[in-house]
This record gives structure tokens, sequence and C-alpha cells, in this order.
């Protein structure tokens, strides 16, 4: 009995830890994805573009890649619920990483919340919000597969999370939630599988220093979600935890040995 109680043990602990995994990537979904924005672009050349960007500030500062903004005469926003924003404007861009601002006119906005890249490791587990193909807030999860430092000092952030066209621009989440880097280029070719390239977070936040913004604080909103994500992995637990207890009292009233003896 000590042997199958010890297995049952186990398996709950296993289902709990991948119980807490899952609500992670389905928690960072929840708090962003109002804030992850589809940006249409109309080029010089008359071709349009779409990209992926994300909400800074409640009123309308955007993040995305330098390549989706440049050479446009017109932009704008399409939201996760459907609604489209007046034009968009080009405020300011990066001239070492593909990295511009947006703004548009907008009040009372989600917004996410950006982390510090340099804490970046690795193997870490990632979360990627984006628009691949126009198909709006798509989910997708892998790894950090490695932190490049390129020959003139720039960093990139090599990661395993599927990118396709019209991801660029697409805020990458740590575990907590916090971006950390943005997406922006992909290895084509026969045979490569998800070699994908992100600018790290800090680049972003030196670009919104530049350009005099102070960014808010981590949304009200996210301390409800943390606490609900928490709140399933107790329950989880509680009615395991149940059900364990009431096989030992099962075993007891038939009178069986919760140990056998020698």
């Amino acid at each position: 009995m000590v042997k199958r109680a010890s297995l049952i043990f186990l398996l709950l602990c296993y289902g709990a830890t991948f119980l807490y995994a899952q609500n992670d990537h389905v928690k960072i979904a929840e708090q962003n994805s109002a804030a992850v924005v589809a940006i249409n672009v109309i080029k010089q050349d008359g071709s349009t573009f779409t990209g992926t960007g994300f909400v800074l500030t409640p009123d309308g500062l955007i993040a995305t890649n330098r390549h989706v903004s440049q050479d446009s005469i017109f932009i704008n926003i399409t939201f996760n619920n459907g609604v489209v924003s007046g034009e968009a404007k080009e405020i300011t861009k990066a001239d070492n990483v593909d990295l511009a601002l947006l703004k548009i006119n907008a009040k009372n906005l989600p917004f996410v919340t950006l982390g510090d890249s340099e804490t970046v490791r690795p193997g870490q587990t990632i979360t990627v919000i984006g628009n691949p193909r126009r198909l709006q807030n798509t989910i997708s999860s892998g790894l950090i597969s490695q932190v490049r430092v390129k020959s003139n000092g720039i960093i990139w952030h090599q990661i395993s999370a599927p990118i396709s066209h019209s991801s660029s621009g697409s805020p990458v989440f740590n575990a907590d939630g916090e971006v950390v880097s943005i997406a922006f280029a992909t290895y084509l070719g026969e045979g490569n599988q998800n070699l994908n390239f992100a600018v790290p977070v800090n680049y972003l936040k030196t670009l919104v220093a530049q350009y005099g913004y102070t960014l808010p604080e981590k949304s009200a909103n996210t301390p409800k979600k943390e606490i609900h994500a928490a709140n399933a992995l107790t329950e989880h637990l509680k009615k395991s935890w149940d059900i364990l207890i009431r096989m030992f009292s099962s075993d007891k009233k038939e009178g069986k040995p919760l140990e056998k003896s020698n």
C-alpha cells in the first residue's frame, strides 16, 4: 500500500506541475491578448503590409519592428476585438536594432509590462502572441534557444516559438507575463525549423526613454489573474488530496494493512 500511495503522490505532483505550466500560458494570454494589435500599413510603392505590435501605455504608445512601419504612407491599428484605430504615426525608431514606436490617440487602453532582458537565459520558457498570416492573437510557445552576441556587439535572442509572416513585432513573454523580446526575423530555407530571432526588450526600454516617455506600472488587473491561476492549482491539489485520504480510509475500514510485514 505504501508503494501504491507513493505512486499516487508522484502522479498528483506531476498533474499539479502540468496544470501550473498550462496555466502559465493561459494566464499570459488572458492578461495580454487585448494589448497585442495588428498593424496595417500601406507602403509608398502602393503595396500593403501587416505586422504585429503591442501597447505600452494607456494613451496609445505602441511598439513594433522598424521594418513594419518603414516607407509607409498610412498606418492604422486593429485590436483583437475588431476595433480599428484612426491613423497611427511613427514617432521614432532605433538605428541599431529593428524597433519603432507608433502613436495613436486613445485612452484607457490595456497595456503590457516590460521585463529585463538581462535576466534572460537559454532554455527558459516563453510565450509569443502575434498575428501570423494575419491570424490575429495566435498564441505559441517555445524556449529561448540561445542569446546571440553579434560581431557589432548587438544582442539577439534566438527563439524556438513558431514565427510566420505578419508576426514581425510580436511580444515574447517570460513565465511572469513580462515582455522580454520582440520577434523580428526568421531563417528561411529548406530544412530550417523554428530558427527565429527577437530583439531584447532593454533596447526598447532605451528607445522609449530617449523619446521621453515614462511607462506605467504593471496593470492593476494582473493580480486578479495570478490569483485565478493559483486558485486553480490549489483546487486541483485539494481534490487530489481528498481522493488519497478516501483511499486510505477505505483500506483501514476493510482491515487492510498499510504496510506489509516481513
